[in-house]
């Protein structure tokens, strides 16, 4: 589906009166087309449609995507092509009880409602990671007063779940020098490094036997804050699988062969924070209470130690409909133990940058199936051994347990260039905006940057961007003045690029 038309005025109404309104205009229109990741179509297509019917140079590549060329400026003909870089596509999150089809529905802007100077989507993530970003590099395009040199903006596909379109880059298909990625999410900071990451998917077989239960309830895990797999990994939140296997763990110890499960789902994506989990419990009538004290006091143990970093952290207990099938004891041990066992969080932190993660694990979902429990893992980290290391961990988990891994989607870091030209120009024109040294950061997510020189090794980058929190969770903001912030500096560094 293309622009919604009515959803883009809408988004315009709420917009309206921040700065620049350029930029701001075509973050409206990139929320009411669209984008979740593998449903770029229509919005690459569309930026392509008009960036022709302006005169550029645009065309789509073999694996979808856009690259779109400006000449310079009157005055900067003499100067290195320069790449602006983001990605099409958003993460797909929604609140429970928000009914959202994000391949088919456009995202509502609205103001945060205690704070004017955030903007947020309603009930769903806002894809401002990496819609803002791009939205800078087409008001860019579209501005006919910005000094720039000749201009390359390339728009990714399908970088939140793969990194298809940067795997897919072709080498030469960029002339540029120098390269400007808009996807940090910190005013005041500059990125000149990014960790690797690879997907793990363990699956454990499981089998089913008729219920000789007479009663069941479900136990559902909701109302943590999640975030991003990577940026978030540090800040103790809570992971709902986690949770809810902990609590599980608990049952299993001490009624062992009174309980069933017939159903488990958990989390949404593999790199999001699982925010919710859910679990259906088959037992005997004459265990139940005995059960569910277990439970309601795992509970409250679990309350009380993250009650600083997840308020707003829920347990339901439901009453459901006894199963006809249900795992037998082994599996759902197995399934149990699993869970409980499968790391998720911090691994190592640099002795290199200070204060930065090296390696982190983040286990995004589970869902079982009519054969198998499917889990769902993200590796990170700035080094290479890292990865190889938690791979080992997760090879032995899963010969100890009876499953298979699978690892796919190996992705290089970002190496730090100390001698980098626009690095230094960032530098110094951020030192002036801000009045103060912006810190030079090494993020633990997977940035492009790494696989962008891959095929292009030459291309000197950096990573800038405005605040944003939250990213890949319905409570994803962006700070509005930081935008305004960020252009200035966007745009300051293409009118005093380094010359040679």
């Amino acid at each position: 589906m293309s622009l919604n038309q009515a959803a883009y005025e809408q988004n315009l109404a709420v917009i309206k009166d921040f700065a620049p309104q350029s930029l701001w205009q075509w973050f409206a229109r990139i929320c009411a087309t669209p984008h979740p990741s593998y449903h770029e179509e229509a919005l690459a297509n569309d930026i392509v449609a008009w960036a022709t019917s302006r005169g550029m140079t645009a065309y789509r590549d073999g694996v979808g995507n856009v690259i779109i060329k400006k000449s310079a400026s009157d005055g900067m003909e003499d100067y290195p092509v320069v790449a602006l870089q983001a990605h099409l596509d958003m993460v797909p999150q929604a609140n429970a009880d928000t009914v959202h089809d994000f391949a088919t529905d456009p995202i509502a802007l609205r103001i945060h409602p205690d704070d004017g100077e955030w903007l947020m989507a309603t009930g769903t993530t806002l894809g401002a990671d990496n819609g803002i970003g791009m939205a800078s590099c087409l008001a860019v395009l579209d501005s006919d007063d910005i000094a720039h040199p000749p201009l390359e903006v390339l728009l990714t596909m399908t970088e939140e779940t793969g990194m298809v379109g940067v795997f897919g880059l072709q080498p030469q298909t960029l002339s540029a020098k120098m390269m400007i990625n808009t996807d940090t999410e910190e005013i005041g900071e500059v990125y000149i490094g990014c960790a690797g990451g690879i997907d793990a998917d363990m699956s454990l077989p499981v089998d089913w036997q008729a219920s000789q239960f007479d009663t069941a309830f479900d136990l559902t895990i909701k109302g943590l804050r999640g975030g991003h797999s990577g940026i978030d990994i540090h800040k103790n939140r809570g992971n709902a699988i986690k949770i809810m296997a902990r609590i599980l763990a608990d049952v299993q110890a001490r009624f062992a062969d009174s309980f069933a499960i017939s159903a488990i789902t958990g989390g949404t994506l593999r790199n999001a924070i699982p925010r919710e989990a859910s679990v259906s419990i088959a037992c005997h009538t004459a265990d139940k209470d005995s059960i569910l004290t277990i439970i309601r006091q795992s509970i409250d143990t679990i309350t009380h130690e993250i009650r600083q970093v997840e308020p707003k952290f829920t347990a339901i207990i439901g009453e459901s409909n006894a199963p006809s099938q249900v795992l037998d004891t082994p599996s759902t041990a197995k399934v149990i133990h699993l869970m409980n066992t499968l790391p998720s969080g911090v691994v190592r932190y640099s002795d290199v940058v200070t204060d930065t993660v090296e390696t982190s694990l983040s286990f995004g979902k589970v869902v079982l199936t009519t054969d198998m429990l499917d889990c769902t893992l993200l590796i990170r980290s700035l080094i290479e051994s890292g990865k190889a290391a938690v791979c080992q961990t997760l090879s032995s988990i899963a010969t100890l347990a009876g499953a298979d891994v699978k690892f796919d989607g190996d992705y290089v870091g970002w190496t730090p260039d100390t001698e980098s030209a626009i690095t230094a120009t960032t530098m110094r024109l951020y030192t002036e905006i801000l009045g103060r040294v912006p810190e030079i950061k090494v993020i633990h997510a997977g940035l492009e940057c790494g696989l962008i020189k891959t095929s292009h090794p030459a291309l000197d980058i950096v990573s800038i961007g405005p605040t944003i929190k939250n990213a890949h969770s319905p409570d994803e903001m962006v700070h509005i003045p930081s935008v305004a912030t960020y252009w200035q500096l966007l745009t300051q560094i293409l009118a005093n690029v380094p010359k040679a």
